[in-house]
Formats: structure tokens, C-alpha cells, sequence
């Protein structure tokens, strides 16, 4: 990805409808200069805090304090290794905090961190928030859920297709703070190409939306609009839990900018030195030589020199071969971070179409408004009526994109006179 391409994003945060705190919290930090970007690119994160009332809350706000600083802030050129070390330093920080305070004992957050680098998209993740890549029709899930679900799916699909996973969808394995250390998964990088559209969610959004759902509504939508409908829509279905969204949207290379050369990652090898060549010429030519002397009747000579070449030759072939196996071992084991640009979705879908998305857009919109009508709600009869006569008319002539932003507009015009417990407000 080019420092050239603009990148479009929106984020919205929600309490919910069942809830009376919020304990979700968002992050994002843009690179202002071309050499910081190039040091460091763009950050997007979302942490769901865990602990109940302010515990929780204050769990995913140290993570969204702390990850970006310390990244940015960060001494080392490797995205990922900066990127895990800020994720862990997070860790610390909320651990050193719940130990400090009896109340605050085993608060913990899950954490999705997103960045957009000249290198393509690297994430950082612990828990069950979840960050997306929409690119065209498809939709692919980056991040691997530490949940109870997923890990029993991933042990054993056979066995988990068995059990029933509606009352433990909560259960995660794996969160910020309530231990002194943690496993973070590092993803990576992916390709970034024009158009695509990144995706980071806590799980009170993804557990009420689709993934096909989700890819058609931040395909079609603007960031701003997405958000906004993706928390209706979440709420609408009940919005048992806190909701926090952030979409953006990469933006086409301008014209005179050429396309990034893809960067080829050289795996390192074992070479031998210049000592261990010249050993094997001497040791070599020692042999020769036995061979030469044991044809000239110096038979003797020429058979302990033959003999003592051959020895060293078949040491120096043994030392040669432990080497390169010691060497293949270390390599495993201290792997560069920088070197996983193998990187696969854990899972995809593909998105509804624009007339799939028209028609489940409409059936919210008819629903919300038999409910303003039965409940008398004071409504902007204008915008909504606009907005309603422009989606039958992008209908009409079959541009349903066009009709799902309509109708996105007038759902907003209805959501917003529903009984609400409060927000945190979007920006973009």
C-alpha cells in the first residue's frame, strides 16, 4: 500500500439496548507524513473490556491508550515485532493496574489492532473481536476467534459439530490483563489493494450480523453510513451487548503514482566461510597428492596421505552436514516475524449481492416504520418520505447500490426516534 492512497474510515461505538455501561473502546491513529507512514503506517483497534461496570471499561480504555503510543513511539523498524511488543506492554499495564486494586483483580479486555503499512495489513489480536476484509463479493475473517467455539472447532470439528455453543458463546481463552503475560497472534501482512475494505468489530456486532451481511452493507454504504447502519441493524436484532465498528476503506493509487513493487522477502542461508573453502582445497589436494604418490611406488607415503585426506574430508562433510541442520533449527525457532507473508483468511463468505442487500434493507425499513406508526414516534416525515421515493426509484431502474444507500437513510431517519440509552459519537 502506497502512502498516496487515501484511506475513507468512520467508527461508532454503542451501548446497546440491554446494557447500562459501555465497555467497548476504539482506536485510531493516522499517519500525518509520508516518513511516518513509512516508519510506522495507519492504526485502527477495538477492545471489548470484560469485568462488569467500570472494570471492563477501564481494561479496553488502558489498551486503547497504550497500544497506540507504544507503537508509534517504537524504536524498531519491524512492524509486527513493534506491534506485539505494544499489545504485550498493554497486557502489563492492565495486569499492573487489576493487581493494584482488590475490585480490579482479573479485568481483562480482548483486542483487535489493524495497521495499514507500506508492506499491506498486519494485525495484532487477542480475544473474540474480529477484523474483516472485504475485497469485491467476498468477505474474509482475518483473525481467529480465542474462543471456546472456535478452539473446540479447530482441536476437533467433528466432535464440536455435536455441541451446542449458544449459552458459551461468551467463553473466551485468551484476553488482555488477568495474567502477567500473554499469547498474542500476529497476521500477516496481507495484500492491500485499491478498494478494499477493512473491517474491526466487537463481538456484540458480529454475534447479531452476518459476515455475508456485513460484507454487502460496508460494500455498498460509505464508512459513515456503514457504521451507522451496522449498529441499528445490531440493535434491531436486540442489542443484547455493547457494539463498536470502525470501516475504511483503501483509496485508488493516483494516476502518475505507479503501483507498488512487490517487496520479496529473502529467506537467510547457511554459507560457509572462506576458511572452510581453503580447508577443502588443502585437504584435497593432500589426497591427489597421496593418490599421485601411491602411482609413482611411493606406496607408503602415498597410502597415509590418501588415507588422512579421506578422514578429514568425510570430518569436514559430517561438521558441514550438523551445521545445517543446527542452523535449519534455529531458524524455526527464532523465526523472523517479518517473514509470514503466507498469511490465509481463518475463514470467508461471500457478501449478499446489491439485490439481496435491497430487499433485506426494505423488510428492516417496512418493520421500523409499522412501529413509528403504531407508537405515534415523531418521525422527519419529509427525509424519510425523500428517501423512501428515491429507493423505489433506484428500483425501478434496477440500481439496487444506489437503493440500499436510500434506504440506509431512511432507517437512519427512523432509528434515531427510538428509545436510546446513550452512544458514544462517531467520528471519521
Amino acid at each position: 500500500m502506497r502512502w498516496e492512497q487515501k484511506v475513507q474510515f468512520a467508527t461508532l461505538s454503542d451501548v446497546g439496548m440491554r446494557r447500562q455501561n459501555n465497555e467497548d473502546s476504539f482506536a485510531i491513529q493516522v499517519s500525518q507524513s509520508e516518513e511516518e507512514y513509512n516508519r510506522r503506517g495507519h492504526l485502527f483497534l477495538v477492545a471489548d473490556g470484560m469485568g462488569g461496570h467500570a472494570v471492563g471499561e477501564l481494561a479496553s480504555k488502558i489498551a486503547a491508550e497504550t497500544i497506540p503510543h507504544t507503537y508509534f513511539k517504537s524504536p524498531v523498524e519491524d512492524h509486527r515485532i513493534s506491534l506485539q511488543a505494544a499489545i504485550v506492554a498493554a497486557n502489563s499495564a492492565i495486569h499492573e493496574k487489576g493487581e493494584q486494586n482488590k475490585e480490579f483483580q482479573r479485568m481483562g479486555t480482548t483486542c483487535s489492532v489493524l495497521t495499514l503499512t507500506p508492506r499491506g495489513a498486519m494485525l495484532g489480536h487477542v480475544g473474540d473481536s474480529r477484523c474483516y476484509r472485504v475485497r469485491r463479493d467476498r468477505i474474509d475473517q482475518l483473525t481467529f476467534d480465542h474462543s471456546l467455539e472456535w478452539e473446540m472447532r479447530r482441536r476437533d470439528g467433528k466432535a464440536a459439530e455435536k455441541i451446542d455453543f449458544s449459552n458459551h458463546r461468551n467463553i473466551i481463552l485468551r484476553s488482555l490483563g488477568p495474567e502477567p503475560t500473554v499469547q498474542v497472534d500476529l497476521e500477516g501482512p496481507f495484500a492491500v489493494l485499491p478498494n478494499d475494505i477493512f473491517i474491526l468489530c466487537s463481538d456484540g456486532l458480529s454475534n447479531q450480523i452476518s459476515d455475508a451481511e456485513i460484507g454487502a452493507i460496508t460494500r455498498e454504504l460509505s464508512p459513515n453510513q456503514a457504521c451507522r447502519l451496522l449498529i441499528q441493524i445490531a440493535n434491531l436484532r436486540g442489542g443484547p451487548d455493547n457494539s463498536t465498528v470502525i470501516v475504511s476503506r483503501v483509496g485508488d493509487l493516483p494516476a502518475n503514482v505507479p503501483p507498488p513493487i512487490p517487496e520479496s522477502i529473502d529467506v537467510p542461508r547457511h554459507t560457509l566461510s572462506w576458511v572452510w573453502l581453503i580447508a577443502f582445497w588443502l585437504v584435497s589436494i593432500a589426497f591427489v597428492s597421496g593418490i599421485t604418490f601411491w602411482l609413482l611406488r611411493y606406496r607408503r607415503t602415498g597410502l597415509t596421505m590418501t588415507g588422512l585426506a579421506a578422514t578429514a574430508l568425510v570430518a569436514m562433510l559430517l561438521k558441514v552436514l550438523s551445521m545445517n541442520r543446527k542452523a535449519k533449527v534455529i531458524e524455526a525457532e527464532n523465526e523472523d516475524l517479518s517473514r509470514t507473508n503466507l498469511s490465509r483468511p481463518h475463514r470467508t463468505a461471500v457478501s449478499l449481492t446489491s439485490t439481496e442487500l435491497f430487499l433485506l434493507l426494505s423488510e428492516i425499513e417496512q418493520e421500523l416504520r409499522r412501529s413509528a406508526t403504531e407508537e405515534n414516534w415523531s418521525i422527519d416525515q419529509k427525509t424519510h418520505q425523500e428517501s423512501i421515493s428515491a429507493a423505489e426509484q433506484a428500483q425501478r431502474e434496477k440500481r439496487y447500490g444506489r437503493g440500499c444507500r436510500d434506504l440506509a437513510r431512511a432507517i437512519d431517519t427512523l432509528v434515531t426516534q427510538m428509545p436510546r440509552r446513550g452512544a458514544k459519537p462517531a467520528s471519521a
